[in-house]
């Protein structure tokens, strides 16, 4: 019942410091009295004591509110409040000096080495008053519970990690080392906050010795680095590893790693002047809104600066859930199969820019059910397509696969045949391009996920083959690339993003064991390759491709087919009985086999 009186507020610590701020202003001016008179003060210097001590004590107070002192928290106390202690203090003497010798009548008798006095003597009492209590915290701080944890990396970021362990009563980790990566080679064997600084080299030595069980990555790596020191932390058993991330300009926080990081490819090319410039007072569509692409990508817009957003899906949680993201967005809860609920949409909401997400992507889904993903991702694009073109729509981005190349499943064909559509429909005044690319981190129904779920069931993790590859690349930035390519389209492209190198999936099971330090408990068990699933996966058709202003975007060789045709064809491959030979028509290069 007492604890509400006693627990620390910001007026209860500011009513501390105040008193004790006037407490020791009229210590240390007595003390700069004794000193200047060797002990003993005359009466006749107690009235101009007391105007002294009224006037100085309001002025310093007022100068240390200016500099915010009474509102930092004790524990947090560090050097740049220190100095700003001090130039409290220069400014409260010097205003007082001022005063001082503008009315010099009113303080006589008294003597001016009195104010040099008073101010060390003051500067050294208040600030010390803070330092102590800091002092106090830290050492008072117990560490019994507390995990013995390793700081990685020499920077800004190390001592304030350190500090906040030191202060800070919420976190379990205790600072008992650091290793300087490249960045900070010089400082090995120095001391940051009493703690010796190693090199990457005795990291083993150090696990050991210092029985580490955390660590803390004082800055972000690159996925590359990253990789090199958590495969360096895992083999030695260190599991519990997190990052510094930044949050703005001046703003970080602390975040476990994630398997998605390790595996990331960041783009060095992604221009946000050219998105933010594309998306900005624009009224954009967006179709599968509620899906991992088109929820991203509806976020990135909203990030952008776009004027209004409409959000299609046929899945109402999955649009009710980015709905919760976008408040003001417009959610329209409608098929892209259903042409005439879709055209209401259109002209209600009158787009400068679509961008097509909606689609069937699971491949065994789609092999089991031809129809519904032939219908939905070959009719339902075509009908957004043909809206956009009526509609005047500018710009019009389709979302494609690298499964689209030299397909070899139902659902990699459907999205082959809309690039085609894409490319070869008479857009008028619309500019439709397509994008392609590969898996993007963490998507639904994606191998990572389906890792992680299977790892905390302890299952073992079931590969399709040994060698099979895939591409991969983080969600929000293949999204940004997608709206860097619209920026940059002129209509007709079909765009193909650089997706770097392909990754083993054995290999990426294996690490994911190795990181969440299971590889006693689970093995990998080689399943076979599932109805139309291919070893690899390709981004480009042939190698005719161009280049474009930015690195990481290429623009395949255009495919031309006539468009009457093409309609045609559709319209029989919706119609027809065996779907396997006239998706072959459309695409010779489909590959059909059946498991």
């Amino acid at each position: 019942m007492f604890t509400p009186l006693f627990r620390p507020t910001s007026s209860k610590r500011i009513f501390f410091f105040i008193t004790s701020d006037i407490m020791l202003s009229l210590i240390t001016l007595y003390s700069a009295f004794v000193l200047r008179f060797a002990f003993y003060i005359d009466n006749r210097f107690l009235q101009s004591f007391f105007i002294t001590f009224t006037i100085l004590t309001l002025l310093k107070i007022t100068a240390l509110f200016i500099y915010k002192i009474y509102f930092v928290v004790w524990r947090f106390f560090g050097f740049s409040d220190a100095k700003n202690i001090i130039k409290a203090h220069i400014l409260a003497y010097g205003v007082f000096t001022v005063i001082y010798l503008i009315f010099s009548d009113v303080f006589a008798p008294f003597p001016r080495s009195i104010i040099a006095i008073d101010f060390f003597l003051s500067l050294s009492m208040i600030g010390g008053l803070r330092i102590l209590k800091r002092v106090l915290i830290e050492d008072n701080k117990s560490v019994g519970n507390m995990k013995p944890t390793l700081i990685m990396g020499v920077g800004n970021n190390t001592a304030m990690v350190i500090r906040h362990a030191m202060e800070a009563d919420e976190v379990n980790y205790y600072p008992v080392a650091i290793v300087a990566l490249d960045e900070g080679k010089d400082a090995i064997n120095s001391y940051i906050n009493n703690i010796k600084v190693y090199a990457f080299d005795n990291l083993s030595n150090i696990v050991k010795e210092k029985n580490i069980q955390s660590v803390i990555i004082s800055r972000e790596l690159e996925s590359r680095e990253l990789k090199i020191v958590v495969d360096s932390l895992n083999k030695l058993g260190v599991t519990d590893i997190k990052q510094i991330k930044m949050m703005g300009s001046d703003r970080e926080k602390l975040e476990d790693i994630s398997i998605e990081e390790l595996l990331a490819r960041r783009p060095k090319d992604l221009d946000k002047d050219a998105i933010s410039n594309f998306i900005k007072g624009k009224k954009v569509l967006i179709t599968g809104a509620g899906g991992s692409i088109g929820s991203e990508l509806s976020r990135q817009c909203n990030l952008f600066g776009a004027e209004s957003l409409t959000l299609v899906d046929n899945c109402e949680f999955n649009l009710y859930s980015i709905g919760e993201d976008i408040n003001d967005a417009t959610l329209s809860l409608v098929s892209i199969t259903n042409r005439v609920e879709l055209d209401k949409v259109f002209q209600k909401c009158k787009p400068d820019i679509v961008i097509h997400a909606a689609a069937y992507k699971h491949v065994p889904i789609c092999e089991a059910n031809p129809q519904s993903a032939i219908y939905n991702n070959i009719e339902g694009s075509r009908i957004v397509i043909d809206l956009s073109i009526l509609y005047d729509v500018p710009k019009v981005v389709i979302i494609s696969t690298d499964k689209a190349v030299r397909p070899t499943n139902i659902m990699g064909t459907t999205k082959r045949i809309i690039e085609l559509y894409a490319n070869n429909v008479d857009s008028k005044n619309t500019e439709i391009v397509a994008v392609r690319f590969g898996n993007v981190l963490g998507s639904s129904g994606s191998v990572i996920p389906k890792f992680k779920k299977q790892i905390e069931l302890g299952k073992d993790l079931v590969v399709t083959h040994k060698d099979i590859t895939r591409y991969f690349m983080l969600i929000s930035e293949a999204c940004q690339l997608v709206l860097q390519t619209g920026a940059i389209a002129k209509g007709g492209e079909l765009f193909v993003l650089d997706m770097g190198e392909p990754v083993k999936i054995v290999d990426l099971a294996k690490q994911m064991i190795r990181f969440y330090g299971k590889e006693d408990e689970i093995k990998i068990v080689i399943g076979g390759l599932r109805a139309g699933e291919k070893l690899y996966e390709e981004l480009l058709i042939n190698e005719s491709d161009k280049k474009t202003i930015y690195s990481s975007i290429f623009i395949a060789k255009p495919t031309y087919y006539d468009i009457n045709q093409l309609n045609q064809d559709i319209e029989e491959l919706i119609t027809i009985e065996n779907k396997i030979e006239a998706l072959q028509k459309i695409v010779p290069e489909f590959v059909f086999t059946k498991n």
